[in-house]
């Protein structure tokens, strides 16, 4: 007697939209993290401009590290943004120290965001959007198989994180265009600010529009498709 045959269950997240807010929610640190990756450098700042100490700076800084990283071992959560802020202060310091200016702590961070405001555009250009790509290393079942990128097998997953990605590109574009002509003009106090404002707050309402995109999007997703499907497929 042969065996019925057995449905298919509707997935998860029933549309492209669904699944790339579930993945983003996922891959994203939050505001704990990206208070954790700025505020070390931050603090590294200030105090090089009040006191020119050396080992004040670099020690306030590593103490507030410290600190954080304990909290989250405490925790028995990731160090993944307290190590960024390790690699974030130490080129800071690297430049501050080297020429003496506290502005020039500035520069590390405005030429990434001119890299990634380069690399973001190029991204979308050759339909292999940063946003897919934190989507794809969001999802551990494929990873783990070897395929991160199954995402690019579905066309409206491609084209829903490239105008996603969009947002990206206005996020660096803004920090670029404030915070290089203040560190042009050697204004401390206004690249001390803006790297705050332009940081969590600007990431903020970056991810309240991706957020507002994919609430009005409705794509949907067929249960056979690949993106939904499991990674090891038991057969017969």
């Amino acid at each position: 007697m042969a065996k019925p045959s057995q449905s298919v269950a509707a997935p998860v997240h029933p549309t492209v939209e669904a699944l790339i807010r579930h993945r983003l929610g996922e891959a994203l640190g939050g505001l704990r993290g990206s208070l954790e990756a700025a505020a070390p450098m931050l603090v590294f700042v200030i105090a090089w401009s009040i006191t020119k100490d050396r080992t004040i700076s670099l020690g306030s800084a590593a103490a507030l590290t410290v600190l954080l990283a304990l909290a989250r071992l405490v925790q028995r959560q990731t160090l993944q943004f307290v190590l960024g802020s390790v690699i974030a202060t130490g080129l800071a310091a690297f430049f501050a120290l080297r020429s003496g200016e506290a502005e020039d702590a500035f520069l590390p961070g405005i030429l990434t965001s001119c890299a990634y405001l380069v690399g973001t555009v190029l991204s979308v250009i050759l339909r292999w959007p940063v946003i897919g790509i934190m989507v794809g290393f969001a999802d551990q079942a494929a990873v783990a198989a070897g395929d991160p990128f199954r995402w690019r097998r579905n066309a409206a997953a491609v084209k829903v994180c490239s105008r996603l990605t969009l947002v990206l590109i206005a996020v660096y574009a803004i920090r670029v265009g404030i915070m290089g002509p203040l560190y042009l003009a050697d204004n401390v106090a206004g690249l001390t600010v803006t790297k705050v404002v332009l940081g969590w707050p600007l990431w903020a309402g970056a991810v309240a529009i991706m957020g507002a995109m994919l609430l009005k999007g409705h794509t949907p997703i067929d249960p056979d498709d690949d993106l939904v499907q499991p990674v090891d497929v038991a057969r017969d």
